[in-house]
């Protein structure tokens, strides 16, 4: 790619579509392939938000199977979706028996994403598991081993930013070197919010608030900072060799016992590269942000946008600034920077959902797979070890699984 491929129209032109390999074989599945018959385990708000979703998929998916433990969740995933005909299961070992699944979502709290995972591969179910995709290190290697010795099934992990168009374009200008030696990533997530849900009947506190709870959730790391790490490992195609940690319960003082205010420091060897990944609950002015800083221009990206701001002795190479003049020759988006990707896209679920099934009917295996979804729970379970331990965590060598 030469730096004349920068487009004038205000966006990037990398030679290549907008949409990843993956996502084009998507949209062009074979008329003979059926519907995907799927349970749901976990009806709370991100499995009905999927449910929701692969409605969007026409054809793709019957929806034929529920279960949650809580009778009211599975009343109101009924009237919420009146118009599908599905089977309601408080234990989803008893939806995994239902010969009427072929495969399931599992969008339970996270301590709970190991066991129902294990149990579907060996019944012969097809997983979609959210992220992150295990509770601790024991059980994302066992899930690897489960998953090895039944290839024929797809596991995919609910890291959407690896079927994104806009994020597959940043890793595109990653790895062409477009942005020169990266050297820097920071990235945040905030918000004004004490992540509180209601709570209908108190003796549900813990079930529902989950994330707020060490038992349950690996707290905002693996809720949140998760997704960004994730990509990082995906478009560098590395993990960090040392993870620092640090953050308290420094506001809501509410009886939770995961963090509402961490800091975390990736160090990549490989790349000579620091990643800075923070969320606190108590502001929400920078809301979502990820920069990705290199010595010829910056990337940053918002959850649905993303632009590129060229360094200042770079602009007239790139063609940016007339040599006459040295007036800027573009027109950049809303006083920010060069818009990467103009095209409307779809939120990321859907692409994931997409190539989820792609993945079923062609036994291709998923962008976001065990063995990278793995690769981001230790990151995730290290950073957390180092944030209440007060450690510096390092990488391991049976932690790369190729």
């Amino acid at each position: 790619m030469k730096r004349r491929d920068f487009i004038k129209t205000g966006g990037l032109a990398l030679g290549s579509s907008i949409f990843p390999y993956p996502i084009i074989n998507a949209f062009s599945s074979q008329e003979n392939d059926q519907p995907i018959k799927i349970g749901i385990i976990g009806c709370g708000d991100r499995g009905k938000g999927i449910m929701h979703v692969m409605k969007g998929l026409p054809g793709k998916y019957e929806i034929t199977a529920i279960c949650d433990i809580m009778d009211f969740r599975l009343a109101e995933t009924k009237k919420t979706f009146p118009d599908i005909s599905m089977k309601s299961y408080k234990n989803y070992e008893q939806l995994l028996n239902d010969s009427n699944v072929d495969a399931v979502v599992i969008a339970t709290p996270l301590n709970m994403h190991f066991a129902p995972a294990k149990y579907a591969l060996q019944a012969g179910k097809h997983v979609y598991l959210e992220k992150t995709m295990t509770y601790n290190i024991p059980e994302a290697f066992e899930l690897v081993k489960i998953a090895q010795a039944n290839p024929h099934l797809t596991l995919q992990v609910g890291h959407q930013y690896r079927y994104t168009p806009l994020y597959y374009k940043v890793r595109d200008m990653i790895r062409s070197g477009y942005l020169g030696k990266i050297t820097q990533i920071d990235s945040r997530w905030d918000r004004n919010w004490n992540w509180r849900r209601p709570v209908p009947d108190p003796s549900l506190e813990k079930i529902i608030n989950w994330r707020m709870y060490k038992e349950f959730s690996g707290g905002l790391p693996a809720e949140l900072l998760s997704h960004q790490i994730d990509f990082i490992n995906w478009a560098f195609e590395t993990h960090p060799d040392l993870i620092m940690g640090t953050g308290g319960i420094d506001n809501y003082k509410d009886g939770r016992t995961t963090y509402d205010n961490v800091q975390l420091i990736l160090r990549y060897e490989k790349e000579d590269m620091i990643g800075n990944f923070g969320s606190t609950c108590s502001n929400a002015r920078e809301g979502y942000s990820f920069s990705i800083k290199g010595t010829e221009g910056t990337v940053e990206l918002l959850m649905n946008e993303g632009y590129f701001y060229p360094e200042e002795d770079k602009m007239e190479e790139l063609g940016i600034v007339d040599g006459v003049s040295g007036a800027t020759k573009l027109t950049w988006k809303e006083g920010r920077g060069i818009p990467i990707l103009e095209e409307k896209t779809k939120e990321g679920t859907w692409y994931a959902l997409d190539d989820f099934f792609k993945s079923i009917h062609t036994s291709t295996k998923p962008a976001s797979n065990v063995i990278s979804g793995a690769t981001t729970a230790f990151c995730i379970h290290l950073a957390n070890q180092s944030s209440f331990n007060k450690t510096i965590e390092n990488w391991k060598p049976e932690f790369n699984l190729g």
